[in-house]
């Protein structure tokens, strides 16, 4: 049965669920990671604070200064050995958690778990490589649904586990996860139609950059990633106390604010295949300026609820457009580039997201500890807002007018054809 089925439609369901056991495994230490810190011996809510902002921030910063070096290697030795190294090498570093005695050693094993991350942004790559272009936005759309589940699950189910079977476990429950992610990536994903780039023919990030159409609106398409993870982390320090503040009289505040925190991510799922389909009917850049727009306004309402109830259906329709943002940018970014440089353009796009994982909750903890809590939501609407203009300028140009990119194969078919029509001329 599988025979009958087009080998990148096979490419694209495996890679769905390698990405979402990756999104499950990584989110689901998420909720007990300051306990477990505070397991391990750390005291003091001032210490705990510290030592939790550095072990989850620290796989974040390593993880953006050698995505672009994962990137490089994809294109010359193939994404899905980059898919294999990471699922592998995170389940062997995630397993060794479950056995630290000291916070130091936990901070370190973060700091290399972010050395060898790099499923998702790969897995991305590797699909835009395949799928047939006029499909790429419903294609990345899907793949994203896959990381979005995982990661809306993964703290519910973490925390269940946690319960049940102890804090050390959940690693290990978690590094079984990843085997099983490893395992799909190497029986079930082809990698067709790849080229390897001898490292002769590797070409630095500034001729990488000059290969491009239009490198200013990749960069400002690097600039998009990085503000869409500031606004999906800029509330997370706030979120928990906001929602107290709007309903002091509830008493599961901690299950009420886990929930808002999880409905954009339910939305998301329903809309980024949908808004996917369509943008590769009426332009992606379309869909990804009116996604930021609608974002802009929802996040500028929710600075002026009232109530719980109202935050968390403004968070709801929000999840409409993070569905979508994502996904828009990864499709602009293929459908900008070349085949032989896709790997290398992921790789700076992912240290750009990394980069929006870190600076996000630092904004939100700055500005709500100098102005309150309703101005975060106030402060990241400014970011989109920024952000929305800038994509408007650069569209606005010739240069990004969206074109086919010529791949390695198509180039050579259009040199042969125009080699030919010279032949039969000069035979006439």
């Amino acid at each position: 049965m599988l025979r009958s089925v087009e080998p990148w439609k096979i490419n694209l369901i495996s890679v769905w669920f390698g990405c979402f056991f990756t999104g499950l495994a990584i989110s689901q230490i998420i909720p007990f990671l300051p306990l477990y810190i505070e397991h391990l011996g750390i005291r003091g809510d001032n210490a705990l604070s510290l030592w939790s902002g550095l072990t989850f921030s620290i796989t974040f910063v390593v993880s953006a200064a050698v995505a672009p070096l994962w990137g490089s290697l994809a294109d010359r030795k193939g994404r899905k050995l980059m898919l294999l190294r990471a699922s592998f090498g995170m389940g062997v570093v995630i397993l060794l958690q479950a056995f630290v005695t000291h916070a130091w050693q936990l901070l370190l094993l973060r700091a290399l778990m972010g050395l060898t991350s790099g499923y998702i942004p790969n897995a991305m790559a590797l699909v835009a490589a395949q799928v047939p272009r006029e499909r790429s936005g419903w294609a990345l759309s899907s793949v994203a649904t896959g990381q979005i589940g995982g990661v809306i699950l993964g703290p519910m189910i973490g925390g269940l586990l946690a319960d049940w079977l102890g804090l050390r476990l959940v690693f290990i429950v978690t590094a079984a996860l990843l085997l099983i992610s490893f395992l799909v990536t190497l029986f079930l994903i082809k990698e067709t139609g790849y080229t390897p780039i001898s490292k002769q023919d590797k070409m630095s990030g500034r001729e990488v950059f000059r290969s491009l159409d239009n490198p200013r609106l990749m960069v400002c398409l690097f600039v998009t990633t990085m503000v869409i993870q500031m606004c999906n982390g800029s509330v997370n320090p706030i979120l928990t106390l906001f929602v107290r503040e709007l309903a002091p009289n509830a008493q599961n505040i901690a299950f009420l604010s886990g929930f808002i925190a999880a409905l954009p991510g339910i939305s998301a799922l329903i809309s980024a295949p949908r808004l996917g389909k369509l943008g590769d009917r009426i332009g992606t850049q379309r869909i990804l300026i009116a996604t930021m727009i609608t974002s802009l306004v929802l996040l500028t309402a929710m600075s002026f609820v009232t109530s719980a109830t109202q935050l968390g259906i403004l968070r709801f329709l929000l999840g409409f457009a993070d569905g979508a943002m994502m996904p828009a940018v990864q499709t602009l970014l293929v459908r900008h580039s070349r085949d032989n440089v896709t790997g290398r353009i992921f790789g700076y796009n992912q240290s750009f997201m990394y980069l929006g994982n870190v600076a996000g909750p630092l904004l939100g903890a700055a500005v709500s500890a100098a102005t309150g809590y309703r101005w975060v939501f106030f402060a990241t609407a400014m970011v989109v807002l920024l952000n929305v203009l800038l994509l408007r300028r650069f569209y606005r140009r010739p240069k990004t007018t969206l074109t086919q990119p010529v791949s390695q194969r198509e180039s050579a078919e259009k040199t042969t054809d125009a080699a030919s029509k010279r032949s039969a001329s000069a035979a006439e």
